[in-house]
């Protein structure tokens, strides 16, 4: 008797050692466990990887935890962990999160690329895909320009590219639905899908935060008066593919939807993913009299509110900066 509770107490106290060791990793360790994998599954991929045992592994979960807790997916396993702490982490689903930056002011055909250029995102779209799935998830448009919020996304490995795209909508819905709740009196916007189209123009125009609202300002003012917002980067757009890096003289006069140097306006779109932002100087612009800009060469603009002095500016610094 004495010598099987004596044989008992060594393999308990064996079977401890083995579970609550810290494991001597050289580098993180990758786990993939698999939907449908059994527990003994589960036992062998963590014994292969890790050098210990499966069967203390497979008795630890036994023991310890609900065998339906061990939740699929990949997870990371660093040094000192112990395989109660490895067992604790997949009942728990804390599986390895990865993240994908979607910067402002990037285009949607350039997002669309990063996502089909991640192999760890689970690939299930075509480009003729896309108008099916905004307008799926309540879009009144038919294109997908501006429509996700620009932001860093975390995600486990195989999410589905549809998935990232939905929580990115929804993302600029919510601020965008926040902003126009909020937004100043007399713009003349007539629904929220407006004040992305011009936020994206913003977006595009400077990255100095201070100068959002001032350029929002002279957009403003310039649909509130009738003029042309003559505004370059929605030129670019319209070119697509010709775009070699200069605008020309032709390039200006070329129709295109979003030569805003010819149609009156705004564009029928959006031009680019515009952040919170370029969204809230859209819809707070700064009040004055300018109508003009020009960009210094070193990332500010010069201000004007008089043909004549705007027209000074561009002789001061085109000059300055050729």
């Amino acid at each position: 008797m004495l010598a099987v509770i004596f044989l008992c107490a060594v393999f308990w106290q064996t079977f401890q050692n083995a579970i609550n060791k810290p494991l001597p990793l050289e580098q993180n360790v990758l786990i993939e466990i698999e939907k449908g994998d059994s527990l003994s599954r589960i036992a062998e991929k963590l014994g292969l990887a890790l050098n210990i045992s499966s069967g203390w592994l497979k008795l630890a979960a036994l023991l310890q935890h609900d065998v339906r807790k061990l939740k699929a997916g990949e997870y990371e396993i660093t040094n000192g962990m112990t395989a109660t702490d490895i067992l604790l982490r997949i009942a728990s689903g804390k599986t390895k999160q990865y993240a994908i930056t979607f910067p402002e002011g990037w285009a949607f055909n350039s997002i669309f690329e990063l996502i089909q250029n991640t192999p760890t995102i689970k690939h299930s779209l075509s480009k003729d895909d896309i108008v099916p799935l905004i307008l799926q998830l309540g879009a009144q448009v038919q294109n997908p320009e501006g429509l996700f919020f620009p932001d860093t996304y975390f995600f486990e490995k195989n999410t589905t590219d549809a998935a990232l795209l939905k929580i990115a909508y929804h993302r600029m819905q919510s601020v965008l639905k926040k902003e126009w709740q909020n937004r100043a009196e007399n713009l003349p916007f007539v629904d929220p899908y407006q004040t992305l189209i011009l936020a994206s123009i913003v977006e595009k125009e400077t990255a100095v935060a201070d100068e959002r609202p001032l350029i929002a300002g002279v957009f403003i003012r310039r649909l509130q008066a009738g003029m042309l917002l003559q505004t370059d980067p929605t030129v670019i757009y319209g070119m697509g593919n010709n775009y070699k890096g200069n605008i020309t003289a032709a390039d200006l006069k070329q129709p295109t939807p979003y030569n805003t140097y010819i149609i009156k306006g705004l564009p029928p779109t959006p031009i680019a993913m515009p952040g919170k932002q370029a969204i809230h100087a859209a819809l707070h612009p700064e009040a004055g009299d300018t109508l003009y800009f020009v960009a210094r060469g070193d990332g500010t603009h010069v201000f004007s509110s008089s043909l004549p002095a705007h027209n000074m500016a561009v002789n001061t610094f085109q000059k300055k900066n050729k």
